[in-house]
Parts: structure tokens; sequence; C-alpha cells
């Protein structure tokens, strides 16, 4: 399960994974938070969420995943108890193996809130005591958590993120760049309010930066994987396991090139 801020948040740091996922035969699923209120100059917010509501439910059908619908409008995903417990309701529901969420650290707020609720809501997924909205019966399942990319792969302070592990996407970056173009109505939005001149291109040059930190792939998706205590194993890694030689760890090369290095 992807769970990310806005529509086309998948799009730009998860959809790869989320694709290979089922054509690995997972059963996949797609979900934002927010309904994309905000993301318009000229139109209101019912209407262009109604807009975005139809681009994210033909991103979600590109990538083979099952779209759920939005809780909340755009800037207002903030880590409340109400809101919390209407995403555990969904986590209960799919009660996936995999979850797959936004970076801790990102440009903006909704996006890192994003974070910290879907991560509350899978801890507390096996909890008889914490009442979900609507009421659903908690799950016996481990789940393990990775962590997208921020935008732009920097933390809000400028400062560099590298992945874990990174999946190359190489062999359905076509799937993915057509399920950001189908979010077609925010084009002139990130271009005259972040500068983005071409969306497209901007999930372009990230992913061909993360294939390029892989040091093997074209294109890549990069995730960091989150502490297991709560959710799963020590050693779980299922995407690893689902994915092969797709999955490269940057962490065990990284431990390789020290152990050369001490022997040198």
């Amino acid at each position: 399960m992807a769970i990310a801020a806005h529509p086309d948040d998948i799009e730009f740091l998860m959809a790869g994974t989320l694709r290979l996922l089922f054509e690995a035969g997972w059963e996949t699923h797609y979900m934002t938070v927010a309904n994309g209120s905000c993301g318009s100059t000229r139109l209101g917010p019912a209407a262009i969420a109604r807009i975005r509501r139809a681009e994210a439910r033909e991103g979600a059908a590109i990538l083979g995943a099952r779209f759920h619908e939005s809780l909340t409008r755009d800037a207002e995903i903030l880590y409340t108890l109400p809101l919390l417990r209407r995403v555990a309701a969904v986590v209960r529901e799919v009660a996936p193996r995999i979850l797959l969420v936004p970076s801790p650290q990102d440009y903006m707020e909704d996006h890192t809130e994003t974070c910290r609720l879907a991560v509350s809501a899978a801890f507390v997924r096996g909890m008889p005591n914490f009442r979900t909205t609507p009421a659903r019966p908690p799950v016996d399942r481990p789940v393990t958590i990775y962590h997208a990319m921020p935008h732009g792969l920097r933390t809000p302070l400028r400062q560099p993120i590298v992945p874990d592990v990174c999946v190359d996407t190489t062999d359905v970056h076509d799937v993915k760049r057509r399920a950001l173009a189908a979010h077609r109505s925010q084009q002139p939005f990130l271009r005259a309010t972040q500068g983005m001149n071409s969306y497209l291109q901007m999930m372009e040059d990230m992913s061909r930066e993360v294939g390029r930190m892989s040091g093997r792939f074209t294109h890549a998706e990069g995730w960091r994987r989150h502490s297991h205590l709560g959710f799963c194993e020590p050693d779980d890694d299922p995407l690893a396991e689902a994915l092969g030689n797709k999955v490269r760890s940057l962490e065990r090369q990284a431990g390789r090139t020290r152990a050369a290095r001490a022997r040198s």
C-alpha cells in the first residue's frame, strides 16, 4: 500500500515500485490523505478536488492499484486524533505487508504529517483498545514500512538524502510517466506556484538522479526502511524478497566498501 499526501505524490516518488509489486503479483493499494483542493489558482476547492480525484483514479488504474478515497483537504493534514483514527481504519482494512510512505523530512508539512499519520496508523493496527473511524477490527500481521525520498531529494534545510536501497524502475518508467501525466491539471499550477516548469521533467530528473545513486540503474526510486520495532521482525525486508535483483542495497554496498578499505 502506498499512502501519500496529495494526488500526484505517489506518481512522483513511489509509482515505479508500486507498479513492480503489481507485476510481481501483489495486490496494491493507492491513497492520498488530501484531496487536492488547493491545487489551482483559478478553480475553487470543490471544483479542483473533483478534477484531481478523477486524475488520481486514472493514475491508480494505470498503476494497477486499488484507489482509496482521500480524507481531508490540502494544507489540513494535521496530526490529530480524529484524522489518525480514519487513516488507521484504512490501514486495518488493507492490512498491508509492505507500506510505502513519504519521507520524514520533506519541503512541506502535508508530506511530513502524512508520514507521521501513516506510521502511527500502522503502529496501532493490532491494538484492540485503539478505536478507528469507522470501526475496524485489529490486524495481527507484520508490516514493513519504507520511506520514499523527499521531493528534490533533499531535506527542508537542503541537505541531500541518500537512500538505503534503490529499486530499478527502468522497465516500468513509461508506466510511471503515464500515471503522472494523468495529473494534467497540475502543470500550470506547479509552474505558477512552485517553479516547476515541467512536472514530468522534474520526475525524470529525480528518477535519473536516484538511478545514478544506485550505481547501476538508469531510473530508480530510493527507499529508507523504518525501524522494525512494533511493526515486524528485525530482518524483515519483503520489498527485497518481492523484487529480487531489481533492489540494490546501498547499505550493504557501503559496508563492503568499508571492509575493503579496512583490509587494504
